[in-house]
């Protein structure tokens, strides 16, 4: 993707394009009505292209405060409220939380950054806003200082990384790796005495022992690291030359053959948050941004369409060979059918009949005699009466006024052939309705030795739990013992085979349903 990338100094406003990784340098223009102009014309076409900027300017500072951790937009309203304080003239000031103290209330570590001269920034502003440039951001050389740093100069407590630029030396003072502030020297002084004059100021400020050295990272091009002046070097200066080239390797970018170059393929390829706010003026980017949302989207859902269809297709062929396969084999049934009835009689019956037929066999499925819920009912009354084992169990259907029909019923000395027995009521297979089912059921109570209190109280709970079910009479045929006045009681109590023979009862259940 193409990019439209602007370097701003005080001098004038250069106009760099990056496609496919690479760099092209474009014109530069004045800070005066002509070379505006002459942007403005410049800028035709570029109403697509995503615009960054890089302001390298002198009027840029810096504080760093301690703020009491406030989070939400209570914080962000209250360092809103501080960077007006600092900077009422300016709308480019923005506060950056770089973290917290470690130790005491564990404060916010808050670096404020603002360009104190916004008329060098608002004339080339009013041109792209004219020219409907979808501007992305503005970024300063300070905060992209940070890219630069390597992993082992981000551990420094004190570090000043030093580069030379077209508008001056640019000195930016890190602390553990965070930006503490950053000056712009003029161009064409000496970078060694302007690293030293920086060294004093942090001594004389309490920010550097007095006699600490400081480490100092210097990006050159290998010209000057080649013939590097020792001689000049303070002796609390730790320099320690990079060529720009290696740290181009470094962010894999295209070789740079200055400080500025280097700046700007970071700026294009990472794109972070914009360091100063845009407000309004950010509007063209956002709609060209919302542009490009939408085409993407549109082309995903035009794929996943075009996916979908071929899948249709695909599944449309596949089907179309199951259909001919699936009318082949109807084709051979067809055949075999009408081969197997040639040879039957013709036999013709009514519709009517063959109706009744149905709804009679869907009558004897529905209401037919079937012991699976009759035991079911009993599954779960013996499920909650753990005490209680099944020893024996009948079961049968009976329908209302006739008896069961078994071979000992039949007349002594007669055989038992079909053409004898009587035919069965049609009640037993539930039509009309479901007949009622009959169970004698013989079980016996697990229980303590001699405990016969216990043993009647299990069974009438079973037969309770019995009795629940709707529909279910529950009749106790013969208790585990006979407890009748009447009848004399016999046995000794603790002998160990008597309990368990006097704990067996028989139950006669019915259930209609």
């Amino acid at each position: 993707m193409r990019k439209l990338l602007l370097h701003l100094s005080a001098e004038k406003m250069c106009c760099w394009t990056r496609e496919r990784g690479q760099l092209n340098a474009g014109p530069c223009f004045a800070p005066s009505a002509d070379g505006m102009q002459s942007l403005a014309d410049w800028l035709d076409g570029f109403q697509d292209t995503p615009a960054l900027l890089l302001v390298d300017l002198v009027e840029e500072d810096f504080q760093r405060h301690l703020l009491p951790h406030v989070p939400g937009r209570a914080g962000i309203a209250m360092r809103q409220r501080r960077l007006v304080q600092a900077w009422r003239e300016t709308p480019f000031r923005n506060a950056l939380v770089q973290g917290r103290e470690e130790e005491g209330r564990r404060d916010d570590i808050v670096l404020f950054a603002a360009l104190t001269n916004p008329g060098t920034v608002q004339p080339w502003l009013d041109v792209l806003e004219e020219g409907r440039v979808p501007l992305a951001g503005i970024y300063t050389p300070a905060l992209l200082g940070t890219f630069l740093l390597t992993e082992e100069a981000r551990e420094v407590p004190h570090l000043l990384l030093v580069s030379e630029h077209a508008a001056g030396i640019r000195q930016t003072y890190f602390q553990n790796g965070m930006v503490r502030f950053s000056r712009l020297a003029l161009a064409g002084a000496n970078a060694e005495q302007e690293a030293e004059r920086t060294r004093q100021f942090l001594a004389g400020a309490h920010l550097l022992p007095r006699d600490a050295v400081l480490q100092v990272q210097a990006l050159m091009p290998l010209a000057r690291i080649a013939s590097p002046p020792t001689a000049n070097t303070p002796p609390l200066l730790d320099w320690r030359a990079m060529p720009l080239q290696e740290a181009a390797a470094r962010l894999r970018l295209a070789a740079a053959d200055n400080a500025d170059e280097l700046l700007l393929g970071v700026m294009a390829r990472t794109a972070p948050e914009s360091h100063y706010p845009l407000g309004a003026r950010q509007r063209y980017f956002s709609l060209w941004r919302t542009r490009r949302t939408l085409y993407a989207t549109s082309a995903v859902l035009a794929v996943c369409c075009a996916l979908w269809t071929v899948a249709n297709i695909v599944a449309y062929s596949l089907a179309r060979g199951h259909v001919q396969e699936l009318k082949a084999e109807a084709r051979g049934f067809n055949s075999a059918y009408q081969l197997s009835m040639s040879s039957m009689p013709p036999a013709v019956d009514k519709t009517a009949n063959m109706k009744a037929a149905v709804q009679i066999a869907q009558m004897v499925a529905r209401q037919g005699p079937w012991p699976q819920a009759v035991m079911a009912m009993l599954s779960e009354a013996l499920e909650r009466s753990p005490q209680i084992r099944l020893t024996q169990l009948d079961w049968r259907a009976n329908a209302p006024g006739v008896a069961p029909v078994t071979a000992s019923s039949a007349v002594p000395g007669m055989a038992t052939t079909a053409a004898l027995v009587a035919p069965q009521s049609s009640l037993l297979i539930g039509i009309p309705k479901a007949p009622s089912q009959q169970m004698r059921l013989q079980a016996e109570v697990l229980v303590e030795q001699d405990d016969y209190r216990n043993v009647l109280l299990s069974m009438n709970r079973f037969a309770q739990e019995l009795a629940r079910t709707p529909g279910m009479q529950v009749e106790v045929e013969q208790l585990p013992f006979d407890v009748r006045p009447s009848v004399k009681l016999a046995g000794k109590a603790g002998v160990p085979g008597g309990v368990g023979e006097r704990s067996r009862f028989t139950l006669n259940i019915r259930w209609s349903p």
